[in-house]
């Protein structure tokens, strides 16, 4: 492209001389023969001598004439070109001084047109980086002010029972009482090492600095292994689950601890959000002839607004309701699962409404082996 545009400028540069240079000389000759008329028919000379008499004088005047004429030639030829220039140059000095917004009009279909339409790539490109670039920013910014009200919450908590069991407020507590203050003072922090754990994990999935170690996993195994060890907590929240799979068993090639890390989010959330349903339900059903399979964990509590469905998997966002101490959360649970799910190929999405909220992961069961991160266990 460049050699082309090139060749084209030094074509129409070169024509241009041609054209200047053939004008000069037809100029110049009648320049020449009309002032030899003149000068014999003022002079009484022949027209044969009077052209063979001019001084040096006149050739230096016709030398000027002539050099005059292909300057006056060429800047004609070449005027609309040096006006463009100028408006390329106009345009390139109003983006270098910050003005993104400015358009150079493209006209004709030369090197130079093409140059402006070049330049207004440019800028387009530059405007979508300097927006991602703003919107980075202002992601860092969200994220150091969500982090700060996650571990400040508890942490306030933790600092305030422990000043009670000090004594430092002279208030005098019962053994049953202290017993109390200290189990919530080590469940917040719990809560605050979850919340970091999770940190480090977000931040390293979302940056590519986790390698998976890809082999075969049975999906089915995993998942009803993954509810076995969740039992307590269903037991506490009064619910029940339920596995349904239309195969008994289904190899995956997936990162084993990166997809029990998924599904543990994925049932995480279905107990803390869908106590008010009585139960959890997780379907597998394998699409072997599409070589995925797809999972849907799915709780019967609390609907999710629809405003909300489209930003469930942003890191930190949590429905308001969530926000609550029986439910807690650190907001970034949704966020890893969705990082998993992609880094395995696959996609998670989320429905809900009356008849129940799905969480639905679709995943290859062969996992392309020349994708980014892969390391074969």
């Amino acid at each position: 492209m460049k050699n082309d545009v090139t060749r084209r400028y030094r074509t129409h540069f070169i024509l241009s001389i041609i054209i200047a240079a053939f004008i000069t000389c037809i100029l110049e000759g009648l320049l020449i023969f009309n002032m030899g008329r003149l000068f014999a028919l003022l002079s009484g000379v022949p027209l044969t001598e009077a052209s063979g008499s001019h001084s040096s004088a006149s050739v230096f005047l016709y030398l000027l004439s002539g050099m005059g004429i292909f300057a006056l030639a060429f800047y004609l030829l070449q005027r609309r070109s040096i006006g463009y220039i100028s408006r390329l140059a106009e345009g390139i000095s109003a983006i270098a001084a910050g003005n993104l917004e400015t358009k150079i009009e493209v006209k004709g279909d030369d090197e130079f047109s093409e140059m402006a339409e070049n330049i207004n790539k440019m800028t387009v490109e530059l405007r979508e980086l300097l927006n991602i670039e703003r919107e980075s920013e202002q992601s860092k910014t969200d994220l150091i002010t969500n982090i700060a009200h996650d571990l400040r919450t508890p942490l306030t908590s933790i600092i305030g029972y422990l000043e009670l069991l000090s004594g430092k407020n002279r208030v005098q507590l019962s053994p049953e009482m202290q017993q109390k203050y200290l189990e919530i003072a080590y469940n917040k922090s719990r809560r605050l090492e979850q919340l970091i754990a999770d940190l480090f994990s977000f931040t390293k999935l979302s940056y590519g600095k986790i390698t998976m170690k890809v082999s075969y996993v049975d999906i089915v195994k995993l998942l009803s292994q993954l509810l076995e060890e969740s039992y307590p907590s269903f037991v506490e929240k009064g619910l029940s689950y339920e596995l349904r799979s239309n195969v008994p068993m289904l190899e995956i090639a997936a990162d084993g601890n990166l997809l029990a890390r998924l599904f543990e989010n994925l049932i995480g959330n279905a107990i803390k959000y869908g106590a008010d349903g009585k139960r959890v339900t997780v379907r597998i059903n394998a699409e072997e002839e599409n070589d995925v399979v797809e999972v849907k964990v799915i709780n019967y509590g609390y609907v999710i607004p629809e405003k909300d469905l489209p930003l469930i998997f942003n890191k930190f966002y949590r429905v308001d309701q969530s926000r609550s101490t029986q439910t807690g959360g650190t907001g970034l649970g949704l966020a890893i699962a969705k990082d998993i799910a992609q880094m395995h190929g696959g996609s998670i999405s989320v429905s809900s409404d009356l008849s129940g909220t799905v969480f639905s992961v679709r995943l290859k069961i062969h996992f392309d082996k020349n994708a980014e991160n892969f390391v074969r266990a």
